[in-house]
């Protein structure tokens, strides 16, 4: 199928049609798939423990103030959403606002970080789906699989296999499965904070403690190390809200559904994290011994600790959503990787081969397996070479996310920078919150690279007495510099003539 840019004419700009389908996502379905993303099922049962290690009752606090850059910086995606929707987002906005070297490198900050993910929720999904097991059969050695490497790589293959299938079906399969694997891990999430909450009215919670308005102060954490540590961890539990912006050109209203999908998402996402925490918080305080959510055994999975307590028989409920919720984002999150690659393509930024559509299903063909490919080849080098090396990326995802969003969010300030004062709303939403939004990231970019360099950081793992999270970050990021070298050479016509009006004069 041809690649040859169509034009299209948007509010202010002439963006390119790709062939996807539209019209196939309305606004129910973008959050649903957004809130899958995130996966907070999986998500907090991984990031309350070390989070609550940090800056103790103060988990709300921090878990707010982590929200308000991604709200920021939402709110400046809409706007670029709203004026020039198209499928690259980050890499098409950033072209369009710095020119092609800086949207080369925010299109790979994008495809890096999720490539990275889909590799960890695979394998994360994979030990869920192994602990069902021993309790669906009541038998522990069962759960014990996992830890076989041949297996485990072959049912982490297996799973991938199947959510790239899944995506590759195009966004009407997509949004099925997550209707039914969201309403599950929320209807589950939900049972466990009424039960906890049911605990501490009964007397019957581990620690119950009252909540007070002093864990909602961000100002009463000990130090600003402490206050940024806890920071980074809560921007990656809101990460994933962008998947909405990706399916924009196969959204019903591409101009307004993507922008409103990615505010409501970010705003399920606070409040379920909230109740959340403060149901695991009144129930099992923040003590370091049995069952309190600063116990260090506890921290790696605090549901799997505290399921049991809470909701009695029915914690397998608990180990069924976060295999669901894993299951569910590893699917979902296909979804970025690919339609940025198409984007990619398409513009001639790569082969034009990304940049193919599936005739059947109008899905990316050749990036959706690409995306596959590569989170495959990801976990099974990393998973092989080093286990501290696979969840030591992981720590670095943070120093990735912070680098693209707060590119986007300032390419929103640039591309607008004509209109930011012509209006109060103009002022805000296009200058002033996605300005602060990304210079808040891009500052926890740098705090976070700097911080790495420990190698006490991570995994205490180091390379010459640099932190191997440190290496692993910028390693991945200079890889990208290296890559797009190379594709100037190859593909020299997108960055000699890509136009600021989004599409390839070639």
């Amino acid at each position: 199928m041809s690649t040859a840019p169509k034009t299209v004419q948007s509010k202010d700009s002439a963006l390119s049609e790709k062939g996807l389908k539209a019209g196939s996502v309305g606004l129910i379905g973008a959050v649903v798939i957004g809130v899958s993303c995130i996966a907070p099922a999986y998500t907090l049962t991984a990031a309350l423990g070390p989070t609550v290690s940090e800056v103790g009752v103060h988990l709300p606090a921090i878990f707010l103030v982590g929200f308000i850059p991604m709200l920021l910086v939402a709110l400046g995606y809409r706007e670029l959403n709203n004026a020039m929707p198209d499928a690259g987002t980050s890499f098409t906005w950033a072209t369009r606002a710095f020119g092609p070297w800086i949207g080369w490198m925010g299109g790979w900050g994008l495809i890096a970080a999720t490539i990275i993910v889909l590799s960890n929720l695979a394998a994360v999904a994979v030990d869920f789906f192994y602990l069902m097991l021993g309790q669906v059969f009541s038998n522990p050695s069962l759960a014990e699989l996992s830890k076989i490497l041949p297996l485990n790589i072959a049912t982490t293959l297996v799973f991938i296999a199947a959510a790239c299938w899944i995506s590759y079906r195009g966004m009407e399969t997509t949004k099925g499965v997550q209707y039914v694997l969201v309403a599950f891990q929320l209807l589950v999430l939900g049972w466990f904070a009424v039960s906890a909450f049911a605990h501490v009215a009964n007397g019957t919670a581990f620690d119950a403690t009252a909540i007070s308005p002093d864990w909602f102060n961000p100002f009463a954490v000990d130090s600003f190390t402490t206050f940024t540590a806890g920071v980074s961890l809560s921007i990656f539990i809101y990460w994933g809200w962008d998947v909405t912006l990706t399916m924009n050109e196969e959204t019903k209203n591409p101009e307004k559904t993507p922008g409103r999908a990615a505010t409501v998402t970010v705003l399920v996402i606070v409040i379920i994290y909230m109740t959340v925490a403060l149901a695991t918080l009144s129930f099992a305080g923040v003590g370091d011994t049995g069952l309190g959510a600063g116990n260090p055994e506890n921290q790696s999975s605090i549901f799997a600790v505290l399921a049991g307590p809470v909701m009695g028989p029915f914690a397998i409920l608990m180990s069924l959503a976060i295999l669901s919720s894993s299951a569910a984002s590893l699917q979902s999150t296909f979804v970025s990787p690919a339609r940025t690659l198409l984007a990619m393509g398409h513009y001639r930024a790569i082969s034009p081969r990304f940049g193919k559509i599936s005739p059947t299903y109008k899905s990316p063909s050749t990036a959706t397996i690409a995306a596959a490919i590569a989170a495959a080849a990801f976990y099974v080098i990393t998973r092989t070479v080093s286990e501290n090396a696979l969840w030591d990326t992981i720590t670095a995802l943070g120093m990735m996310i912070c680098f693209y969003y707060g590119i986007t969010a300032l390419a929103c300030v640039w591309c607008f920078r004509a209109a930011a004062f012509s209006s109060v709303r103009s002022f805000f939403f296009k200058f002033l919150a996605p300005l602060l939004g990304g210079v808040i990231l891009l500052v926890m970019f740098v705090k976070t690279a700097i911080d790495s360099l420990d190698p006490a950081y991570g995994s205490g793992s180091s390379v010459g007495g640099i932190g191997l999270v440190f290496i692993l970050g910028m390693g991945v990021i200079l890889l990208g510099v290296v890559v797009m070298l190379v594709m100037y050479r190859v593909r020299p016509e997108f960055f000699r003539n890509f136009s600021r009006t989004g599409a390839s004069r070639s």
